[in-house]
């Protein structure tokens, strides 16, 4: 099973595509969503006991927004970190040593306590070793399957990020039942369950391209396709973590909600950008990436706005999970393009575009925070994302007739 697909090309040579489920290795792939899944958990993991926190240590509106938004640019740093160990060292090896960090660092944060904002800080530094898990995830799975499946495969792997729907979820009620700092050490044991299956069920796909020297890995960032892609992703990846960091904090704020209620308001959402992404990766898969992307900005931007200036928790929970469906699916719609033009590059251009969309999501949710502390809303931070994913969408229109012309991966554009 592990080398199906390689075998089956090699014993057939050009005959038509297999199906997807034999095309690849469904154990690698199953490990690599639940490593993802467990990793985003743990990111996000400070934005549901945010409330809980903030109270216990007297944070601001502005403090709050960094604490929640560190996690999410130590993540994006520490992505292009695990992009360069991933070619260099493999991916199931790269992911092995983030898991023990990510474990060994709860573990001491609960055993000594955090009870400081510095030490919220130092936490959430750690936690983006979590967070980085994108860049050994996705090509981990990836590089199992060929062009006409990228997207399903991708999407697949990346519908990990519904991890956050657990913290939403089970976080305030445990902060609760046995205080926030307690919550720490209980993530471990889920954490230390799928690092054993881990171990068991992945391994690394037989095409992984040599290593090649430092410098050659910055390379794509000469071509202006690699920031085009970056700069879509740190909308599309920016809008669903920032808001996924940031909801509970705006929920218990605007709308008095306990942590408990936040959480679950926070999950909805969270659900439906995490359950689109694999349908955004197969919608471009069928009808091409740019279009797909082109949908989704339009309705993340009218969806962002509409938040603004929503007076009531009903309305803008509909415009939040409109917002995260048309982000997640958007999720899905980047990385079927990316092993479009980045095939070879695969392991580093994961971990530089999920480096630009963990500081998109950086942005959204410190700018939550400051324009709350000192304008007294939220509107100014949420409008100006709306902003940006009309920039994206004139971005995508830019480059759409250029990237058709010149890619040939055998799958639409």
């Amino acid at each position: 099973m592990a080398t199906a697909y390689w075998e089956r090309k090699g014993a057939e040579g050009e005959a038509g595509p297999t199906s997807f489920w034999k095309a690849g290795h469904t154990p690698t792939l199953i490990a690599a969503f639940l490593y993802f899944d467990l990793a985003f958990m743990v990111w996000v993991l400070l934005g549901p006991l945010a409330p809980s926190i903030s109270k216990t240590l007297g944070l601001t509106p502005a403090e709050k927004g960094l604490m929640v938004a560190v996690p999410t640019l130590a993540g994006a740093l520490l992505r292009v970190v695990n992009g360069l160990l991933v070619d260099r060292i493999g991916c199931k090896q790269a992911g092995a040593i983030s898991q023990v960090i990510v474990i060994v660092g709860l573990f001491a944060a609960w055993v000594m306590g955090v009870s400081s904002f510095g030490g919220t800080l130092a936490l959430g530094v750690i936690l983006g070793f979590a967070g980085a898990s994108f860049a050994i995830a996705l090509p981990l799975a990836s590089r199992w399957y060929p062009p006409e499946h990228q997207g399903k495969a991708m999407g697949l792997a990346g519908m990990g990020n519904s991890g956050t729907v657990f913290a939403a979820l089970f976080a305030p009620v445990l902060a609760k039942l046995f205080g926030w700092n307690a919550v720490l050490g209980l993530a471990c044991i889920p954490l230390t369950i799928v690092f054993i299956l881990y171990m068991f069920m992945a391994k690394n796909a037989p095409n992984a391209p040599a290593p090649k020297k430092l410098v050659d890995y910055f390379r794509p960032l000469k071509t202006a396709d690699a920031w085009w892609l970056m700069g879509f992703y740190s909308v599309t990846f920016g809008g669903f973590v920032g808001l996924a960091a940031s909801l509970p904090i705006y929920f218990t704020d605007q709308f008095g909600l306990t942590p408990i209620m936040a959480g679950y308001c926070t999950a909805g959402c969270v659900f439906a950008g995490s359950l689109v992404r694999p349908m955004g990766g197969a919608l471009a898969d069928k009808i091409g990436g740019v279009k797909a992307l082109m949908i989704v900005y339009i309705a993340a931007a009218l969806a962002l706005a509409a938040v603004a200036y929503a007076s009531t928790l009903v309305a803008a929970l509909g415009f939040f999970v409109a917002a995260m469906l048309a982000l997640g699916a958007g999720n899905g719609s980047v990385f079927q393009l990316v092993p479009q033009r980045f095939q070879e590059e695969i392991g580093v251009m994961t971990g530089l575009v999920g480096m630009a969309g963990g500081i998109g999501g950086f942005y959204l949710a410190s700018s939550l925070g400051i324009a709350k502390q000192f304008t007294g809303s939220f509107a100014p931070g949420f409008l100006i994302f709306a902003g940006l994913s009309v920039v994206a969408f004139f971005g995508i229109s830019l480059v759409r007739a250029r990237w058709r012309a010149t890619w040939s991966s055998g799958a639409r554009i």
